[in-house]
């Protein structure tokens, strides 16, 4: 089992930026790639951006490239993910989500492991 720590939420006005951090319990070989996710009220859970927790195999959705990082710390199995000149409609609550590998992560299959989530508020 793996239990995934998350960090970091909160509001923040438009063009602002907020980090969140998420980490792994321990290194498991279902957990190496790891990454977030969002759900807004009312809308489908996509995924946002993910990273091999080695590093590499890096995979940022259309709408946030350019202005959302992903990076990764191997030694304490933690990803973090940058996001610069947010805007209202990345209001969400964002989830980390591990797997086995990208395939399995963006998937969503059944061995993912899931954070609790947390809360972006993004004000206009």
């Amino acid at each position: 089992q793996v239990h995934l720590t998350e960090s970091g939420g909160g509001s923040v006005q438009a063009g602002g930026s907020l980090t969140l951090s998420c980490r792994a319990s321990r290194s498991f070989y279902r957990s190496r790639y790891m990454g977030w996710f969002r759900q807004a009220p009312g809308q489908e859970r996509e995924a946002v951006a993910g990273i091999l927790i080695t590093g590499g195999e890096e995979y940022a959705a259309d709408s946030v490239k350019g202005r959302f990082t992903i990076s990764q710390d191997y030694p304490t199995s933690t990803v973090f993910l940058r996001m610069n000149s947010v805007k209202p409609e990345d209001t969400a609550t964002y989830y980390c989500a591990a797997g086995s590998t990208f395939a399995s992560w963006i998937r969503s299959e059944s061995s993912v492991y899931w954070g609790q989530g947390t809360q972006v508020t993004v004000s206009s």
